[in-house]
């Protein structure tokens, strides 16, 4: 060690120690020998040790014959040795009358020790350096608190700066920002450095801090300890987003107001998400309201249009009626694909799984659409590889797959075109392929061919016309029976497309014969407020060749039912005065001998369906009703006309 300025002789112990430089106050001395908490110890100007008391002891292990005549440096670590700390911190306290540090020690074991030294400079009257005294505490719990609080407040840091999904920033009593993090800058827009002790209401519209709200904010959130709201707020580039924020005071151990933290995060993207579901389900609730009513008006029409085929005799008469005939049937499948949509976006569909035979569910939905293909002069293969494949499914919803791949095949197929249809099945699957020779699908247009409302290329004459319903439902369809569809293209005029259908495949079911039904009375009830509905519908029944009756309300169906023979009732359900169903519930609990209902209805939802079964209805039409569909049923409820 260097030796300060005015050095004392080269060594020195306790018994060579100057009569002056002895502690003559006993009591002083005994006080300073009793501080066990504290080492104190004397140094000549050189840094060696002349006293050592019991702190000092207790402090580093050292007893005083070990200390006492030693340099200070003794039990300094070595790189604090190295580097001249303990002559520095001596020359410190020689030049400005005492200097005060806070590092590491040694213990006697070799341990270390954090310690709090105060080194103060001793003088002679004269003013010259006499020596120095020295007061040590150990401070390594405090230190190591400390380390543990600077590291929590580290990874607290971290933590915090470290969200990009969520704007974390402080504010001080008065609203200024005192912090702002990573995600701060992301959602807003501001370097730390640009925002930093400016009023949060930066971030707020014009008009919204015209309004004074911002401060009504902070007001809140100290009275009530927080707030939380929903709005638009500003990023640095003017743009607006929807914010949710949530502002809490804060307050220290005392109960004094320190400020509020501040978490905004950015919901544009949920909210525009939560916005277009919500409109969705405005859609899907209007589609099946429109379908509804125009079920109505339908229904009469169909049945003209049903009984005007059967009694036209005039060729002219045949080929109007024909063309009525094709136009209602196509307003009815839009109308079926509309309400088909919105139960499928609402997870309502209905499925009746039964085993059915796949080759039957192909020839149906050929027949379904033939009149499309022979309008068009439409060729038609059908390869039926596997006629024997068998799927668990709703047979109504399959054949509603096919003839939806058929009849988009049909449209877009120009006159004179071939169509082609096959049946095949392989390792437990069953594949429907429907393929074309039409101007196929543009590459562009195969990923998006199955979103709902989507066409395809075409210009604003839309020749083909649609609404872009049936691929998607038939999508859908296929998911629910766990299948899936795909579509292949080139895009080349006259190489077509092929949509191929791939379901699961059953082992096939032992078919029971079929029963007989009863072959008892011929009278029907109709019963509709809508007149027109209800006499067309008798005029269908009349044409198949039973005796029809009809009245317009619930009440006056109820009378009807028990004052006459009637073998079946064709109800609808939405009456004036008693509901369909509520003339089903009196006529089980009121009638001896209740007729066969059948419930027809222009609520087509397999809710409506169920609740009519359990309600006793032996079926359930949905309006407008086909005319082979009601003979079929009254053949099989009261027997041939």
């Amino acid at each position: 060690m260097n030796d300060p300025p005015d050095t004392l002789p080269a060594s020195i112990t306790t018994a060579s120690v100057p009569t002056d430089w002895v502690v003559a106050d006993t009591d002083y001395r005994a006080m300073v020998d009793a501080v066990l908490d504290y080492a104190i110890f004397f140094m000549d100007r050189h840094g060696r040790i002349l006293t050592w008391n019991a702190g000092a002891h207790a402090l580093t292990g050292y007893g005083a014959d070990e200390a006492i005549g030693q340099d200070v440096a003794f039990f300094y670590p070595s790189e604090l040795v190295d580097v001249g700390g303990p002559a520095h911190e001596l020359k410190t306290a020689a030049e400005r009358g005492h200097c005060e540090e806070e590092g590491w020690r040694l213990h006697k074991n070799g341990t270390r020790f954090w310690a709090s030294i105060v080194v103060t400079r001793l003088g002679n009257p004269d003013g010259s350096l006499k020596g120095f005294s020295a007061i040590v505490r150990d401070l390594t719990s405090r230190q190591r608190h400390e380390e543990q609080l600077r590291a929590s407040e580290e990874r607290f840091r971290l933590i915090v700066d470290g969200v990009k999904d969520y704007a974390i920033f402080m504010l001080d009593p008065t609203g200024h920002v005192v912090s702002w993090n990573t995600g701060a800058r992301t959602t807003k827009g501001y370097e730390a450095a640009e925002i930093i002790g400016k009023h949060f209401s930066v971030f707020y519209p014009p008009e919204v801090v015209a309004s004074g709200f911002p401060e009504l904010e902070l007001k809140a959130a100290l009275e009530t300890g927080r707030y939380e709201d929903e709005g638009w707020r500003l990023r640095k580039d003017g743009s607006r987003f929807w914010a949710s924020v949530v502002i809490t005071a804060l307050f220290d151990k005392a109960g004094n107001h320190r400020g509020f933290a501040k978490v905004t995060r950015d919901l544009t993207e949920r909210r525009r998400v939560r916005a277009l579901e919500d409109e969705g389900r405005r859609i899907a609730t209007f589609l099946a309201m429109l379908g509804h009513e125009l079920r109505n008006p339908l229904a009469p029409i169909a049945n003209v249009v049903e009984i005007l085929e059967r009694q036209a005799v005039e060729p002219q008469i045949k080929r109007l009626t024909a063309v009525a005939s094709r136009q209602v049937r196509q307003i009815t499948r839009l109308v079926d694909d509309l309400l088909d949509v919105g139960r499928i976006a609402h997870g309502k569909i209905h499925l009746e799984l039964k085993p059915v035979r796949l080759a039957t569910v192909v020839m149906e939905a050929i027949e379904a659409t033939k009149p499309l293909r022979d309008a068009k002069r439409h060729l038609l293969d059908v390869e039926l590889r596997d006629s024997s494949a068998w799927v668990s499914g709703d047979h109504t919803r399959l054949v509603q797959v096919v003839s939806n791949l058929l009849h988009n095949a049909a449209k877009f197929t120009p006159p004179g075109g071939r169509l082609k249809v096959r049946l095949d099945t392989a390792q437990g699957r069953a594949e429907i392929s429907v393929a074309d020779n039409g101007p196929g699908i543009a590459p562009q247009d195969l990923p998006g061919i199955f979103n709902l409302f989507t066409q395809g290329d075409q210009d604003i004459s839309r020749p083909q016309g649609g609404l872009g319903l049936g691929l998607t439902l038939v999508q859908n369809i296929a998911a629910l029976h766990g299948g899936d569809v795909s579509a292949f293209s080139k895009g080349v005029a006259g190489e077509g497309s092929e949509f191929i259908v791939s379901l699961p495949t059953i082992a096939a079911p032992i078919e029971a014969p079929e029963q007989p039904g009863p072959q008892t009375g011929k009278r029907v009830l109709v019963v509709d407020d809508n007149q027109d509905a209800a006499e067309t519908l008798s005029l269908m029944v009349e044409a198949l060749g039973y005796f029809p009756s009809t009245v317009f309300d619930g009440d006056a169906a109820l009378r009807a039912i028990k004052s006459t023979q009637a073998d079946v009732v064709l109800l609808d359900i939405g009456l004036p005065g008693l509901s369909g169903w509520e003339v089903a519930q009196k006529v089980r609990s009121e009638v001896a001998d209740p007729p066969a209902l059948i419930a027809v209805s222009g609520f087509g939802q397999p809710a409506d369906r169920a609740k009519s079964l359990e309600l006793g209805f032996h079926e359930h039409f949905t309006k407008p009703v086909q005319l082979d569909q009601l003979s079929a049923v009254l053949k099989r409820l009261i027997g041939s006309s």
